[in-house]
């Protein structure tokens, strides 16, 4: 039985799950004009927890199709629990709940340390927590990430994206992801947010030099 301090745990149905892997890789070929990563990634054979900006419905797609071209592992994400009570079959496709006003939160912590136990699983996480227009810059991050990774007793890779579009003289839009790993030793929260604002600021900058 569900409770509402518990949180709904990622599942992996064979049809769904592959449906969603499906889904991302022909909806990005037929919808996009062309799909660009531009950074380096190295694989060091250790889960992946990926950090994305969120400001459009797409995003969870264009990460399951960058893991798919590029990271390579079993894909999980943390969603907001109303939004995956509404969209069930995301539960199915590797989605778990957290639920910031309830105790659950603390399990939906647990658990996800527990998924980047394992170098097989990658975990994204958007940390404004909602979508935000593509035009806002400042990226603000909800409480939480500093504790999934204190709780996380092995090492791990984090890599930050951010995603942008633009259309150009093409009907349809490309796709840009912008990746970088940010390493650390000792995990600090306020250098952490402070990179990645200062990634995206960087992304921004070169997205906008951009000539076709």
């Amino acid at each position: 039985l569900y409770s509402k301090n518990m949180i709904l745990k990622a599942k992996h149905n064979f049809f769904i799950y592959n449906f969603f892997r499906f889904y991302s890789l022909i909806s990005i070929k037929l919808k996009f004009h062309n799909f660009k990563i531009i950074g380096n990634f190295e694989d060091k054979k250790l889960p992946l927890l990926v950090i994305s900006n969120h400001s459009t419905w797409w995003d969870g797609f264009w990460i399951m199709y960058l893991n798919l071209k590029l990271f390579k592992r079993r894909f999980y994400f943390m969603m907001q629990e109303e939004q995956l009570k509404k969209f069930w079959f995301f539960n199915y496709s590797g989605g778990f709940s957290i639920n910031k006003k309830s105790k659950s939160v603390i399990e939906s912590i647990n658990y996800s340390s527990t998924i980047l136990s394992k170098p097989e699983n990658m975990l994204l996480i958007f940390p404004q927590g909602a979508l935000n227009s593509i035009h806002n810059k400042n990226i603000y991050f909800q409480k939480g990430i500093e504790k999934i990774v204190a709780k996380t007793n092995n090492q791990i890779q984090i890599v930050f994206v951010a995603n942008f579009i633009d259309y150009f003289n093409y009907s349809k839009p490309t796709l840009f992801q912008y990746i970088k790993e940010f390493k650390f030793e000792q995990f600090n929260i306020d250098i952490f947010c402070n990179e990645y604002q200062n990634f995206y600021n960087n992304c921004v900058s070169e997205q906008s030099k951009i000539v076709v």
